[in-house]
């Protein structure tokens, strides 16, 4: 089974040659499907991108012969740099604003709604959204070199659509000093002791490892207990289906302030 995952992370992870095109790839052996995210600025996603990575994990999820997910990007630098910048300076009313920040949203939801447990490899940096994806990700392994940042405010923002997958998982101390210090790059330590990271490695090699013997465990589980499971771990958040949403919109709404476009255009 190890052989199986060690060739599903190859075939979909930078061991292949890094390309300048966008994608959103799923290949599926035995049980466990894996998904990869990609995007050549630093994995920042534009909203195609995002649309088709929630319908990526939303026709898994349909998936009878599924599971269980592996959530990844490409690269061995950056896990997630958020949003897509050159997009968000294109915003010129708070609908089509509404609309970019409800990208986030509909990954996180089909994460969570999902029957399967998404597992999480974080090869490096995560910023704003990114940091996002991995709270929602129902087990996440890191490397240590794997630092979070919540960048918002100081574009005059906030994270207010990943709020909840991360008060959810780091409470809302945590969640509170990482929104309130968007400078700051977090060690992965800090977040695996906050409960963002479950497990840490030094390097991507032990780290896949891991996820291999980790996947090989759940998958030798029986489907009806892992997906009951799943159910009752996000007992309680079937509200997020309109709440995402509603804190898009907020976003939707400060993007188009005087300080937020000026601070945009300077970057």
């Amino acid at each position: 089974m190890w052989l199986i995952i060690s060739l599903l992370l190859k075939k979909v992870l930078g061991f292949e040659k890094m390309t300048e095109t966008a994608y959103v790839k799923t290949w599926s052996k035995d049980g466990l499907t894996t998904i990869t995210f990609y995007h050549p600025s630093h994995n920042a996603l534009p909203s195609d991108i995002l649309s088709s990575l929630a319908e990526s994990l939303i026709k898994t999820g349909n998936d009878p012969a599924c599971k269980l997910i592996l959530l990844q990007s490409a690269g061995d630098s950056t896990f997630c740099a958020g949003a897509n910048f050159d997009e968000l300076l294109t915003i010129a009313d708070e609908a089509s604003g509404k609309v970019f920040f409800s990208g986030f949203a509909k990954v996180i939801n089909a994460i969570r709604q999902v029957p399967q447990f998404v597992i999480g490899r974080v090869q490096g940096k995560a910023v704003g959204g990114g940091v996002g994806l991995a709270a929602a990700c129902d087990y996440c392994f890191a490397v240590e070199n794997a630092a979070v940042k919540l960048s918002e405010l100081s574009i005059h923002l906030g994270p207010f659509v990943i709020s909840p997958p991360l008060k959810r998982k780091i409470g809302l101390s945590a969640f509170t000093e990482l929104s309130l210090n968007p400078t700051r790059f977090f060690e992965a330590q800090w977040a695996e002791k906050k409960g963002l990271f479950n497990q840490l490695f030094e390097n991507y090699q032990l780290m896949d490892g891991a996820i291999g013997d980790f996947c090989q465990l759940l998958l030798e589980k029986n489907a009806g207990a892992l997906f009951a499971l799943k159910k009752d771990l996000w007992m309680g958040t079937e509200h997020w289906d309109t709440l995402l949403y509603e804190q898009a919109a907020i976003s939707g709404r400060l993007v188009l302030t005087d300080e937020c476009k000026t601070c945009l255009n300077k970057k």
